[in-house]
């Protein structure tokens, strides 16, 4: 039986936690501050957790410097030299990076939501954990559809299941036949309680799994349609019992999701399909 090639796809439940930075970040060297907004550079320089909002940097010289954590939100980086630079959970919401040099940059868990990235160079950067929702201009070296799906299992974590549905949806637009993404949009769609597209997309996930020969897809699957099944019988004789109809209490939305965690920790734990961000 052909065996899965999903794992070397798919992150660790790491990539989904807050990572560590390796050293501490320090406090915001206030002098390092006051030379990058006076002289635009400040290669090298400690700048970890610095409120740099609005802040005009275009051209600026920021390479190998530390900015974890930093607040660089709606700043305009444009042709910024960020070579190298620490920019680990920094914000960068709304962001004006067009066309700045993010070789080797260390990117993880940043939040670029809405971020304008045409003509970026990021080339060897580490993105894992990233927000990239609704940025402008994503390089296609990140928007592959293992990626799409990777950031649609980490907004899945963060609790925004509509920001998921939306990266598995683009991953299916490059690649139709990318099963674990259809299963991991129909937990998301269950998790906004729309059973009849989550039944939808779980069916194309089994009948992908079927002809890929992937039988651990196709019982994590399998186990998904029933659960939802399950529900809506729950939900029938839940209305049943409200309208004096008789009938038994049965299971409700809440045991639903239960379900759906119980399976998610399978997936978890068996390293196989890699974790649908629940």
């Amino acid at each position: 039986m052909k065996r899965s090639l999903l794992p070397s796809l798919l992150p660790s439940l790491a990539v989904l936690t807050v990572a560590t930075w390796g050293t501490a970040a320090s406090a915001e060297n206030l002098q390092h501050t006051q030379q990058l907004i006076e002289t635009k550079d400040c290669a090298r320089c400690e700048l970890s957790q610095a409120g740099l909002v609005f802040a005009n940097l275009p051209g600026a010289n920021l390479q190998d410097a530390n900015l974890v954590q930093a607040n660089l939100s709606r700043s305009n980086l444009s042709g910024a030299n960020l070579r190298g630079a620490n920019l680990a959970g920094a914000s960068l919401v709304n962001a004006n990076l067009s066309g700045a040099d993010l070789t080797n940059a260390d990117l993880r868990n940043a939040d670029l939501r809405g971020a304008i990235l045409t003509g970026v160079n990021i080339q060897g950067a580490n993105l894992d954990g990233a927000n990239v929702l609704q940025a402008v201009g994503l390089p296609n070296t990140i928007a592959t559809p293992e990626n799409l799906y990777r950031f649609g299992l980490a907004e899945a974590q963060r609790g925004n299941f509509r920001g998921a549905i939306n990266n598995y949806s683009q991953a299916l637009d490059q690649n139709p036949t990318f099963a674990h993404a259809y299963l991991a949009r129909a937990m998301a769609r269950m998790r906004l309680s729309d059973d009849v597209n989550a039944m939808t997309d779980a069916e194309r996930a089994q009948q992908l799994y079927t002809t890929q020969g992937d039988s651990q897809g196709q019982e994590l699957s399998a186990q998904f349609i029933a659960s939802v099944q399950a529900y809506r019988e729950a939900e029938e004789q839940r209305i049943r019992v409200a309208n004096g109809q008789g009938g038994g209490g049965g299971g409700n939305f809440f045991n639903f999701l239960g379900s759906v965690a119980g399976l998610a920790l399978q997936i978890f734990l068996s390293g196989g399909v890699g974790g649908l961000g629940f």
